[in-house]
């Protein structure tokens, strides 16, 4: 390859194409193509499905996703958030038949979608327009799934992670307690440990109902505490006085509930 042609190939967007319906992935493959001389880009892969599309950009690496809402198991919202996990996102353009939830937050939160059937016009005004968005969109994009996912009383059921470049998908019901440690939460299942930078806030909001705040850095599932015991003070304890600690299912460690904290978790475990 030439430096020129080189150059030229770097300068294509990547595209993934999200959805879970043959024709419809079909009909946006055709205005691509229709759309090549201006919009230059690759085409790196399509996928039927959220866990599909996850897989398919370990592997390749995409700058934008068209990605359809209305998916079974995992929604188009779901899936783009977990997205936002990758050190590079792609940039996300969101295709929809109708849904009057999810397109009033778009609105709201700035987020570029496409109405089905997609028109040539609109697609290529998208791309040009979220090409150089995809950092930006995460914050946003949270806040949608959040809106969208409670208009519809749908919340998402796993938390996303990312190691060797790979997303995976933490289910919310095997998580035992979530703990602050400096930028990053440490997520911590009966198996093992993952981490994670969504704020601890975020996540005690998002998940109220299932974990209960121990301390002002750690959250613990409320069906994975076996009990309370009453300690002295050790050298390193973040308490530095004699303190309760929760004891938990499934894995030995014991984590302090400050006091504070111990007046609100005890009546939490009593209702």
């Amino acid at each position: 390859m030439t430096d020129a042609n080189a150059i030229a190939a770097a300068a294509k967007s990547r595209i993934l194409v999200v959805d879970d319906e043959a024709p419809a992935r079909a009909r946006l493959l055709d205005l691509l193509s229709d759309l090549a001389s201006d919009f230059p880009h690759v085409l790196v892969g399509e996928a039927a499905s959220g866990r599909a599309a996850l897989d398919r950009l370990a592997e390749t690496p995409a700058d934008v996703a068209l990605i359809d809402v209305q998916m079974p198991g995992m929604t188009g919202i779901e899936l783009a958030r977990h997205l936002g996990a990758l050190p590079e996102p792609p940039a996300i353009v969101f295709v929809t038949a109708f849904d009057e939830y999810a397109v009033k937050a778009f609105e709201v939160h700035a987020l570029d979608y496409l109405m089905k059937p997609v028109r040539a016009t609109r697609l290529l005004d998208a791309l040009k327009r979220v090409r150089a968005m995809a950092a930006k969109q995460a914050p946003a994009i949270a806040a949608v799934a959040r809106e969208s996912g409670e208009a519809q009383g749908r919340r998402r059921d796993t938390i996303a992670v990312v190691e060797r470049g790979r997303v995976m998908l933490i289910p919310v019901d095997d998580i035992v307690y979530l703990k602050a440690e400096l930028k990053y939460i440490t997520i911590r299942t009966a198996d093992r440990e993952y981490l994670t930078e969504e704020p601890l806030v975020d996540l005690e909001n998002e998940f109220a109902d299932r974990f209960v705040r121990v301390h002002r850095n750690a959250l613990v599932a409320r069906r994975a505490i076996s009990g309370f015991e009453r300690v002295e003070s050790v050298a390193g304890d973040s308490v530095g006085e004699p303190h309760w600690v929760v004891t938990l299912r499934d894995v030995t460690e014991r984590l302090p509930v400050s006091r504070r904290q111990w007046p609100i978790v005890k009546e939490t475990m009593r209702s």
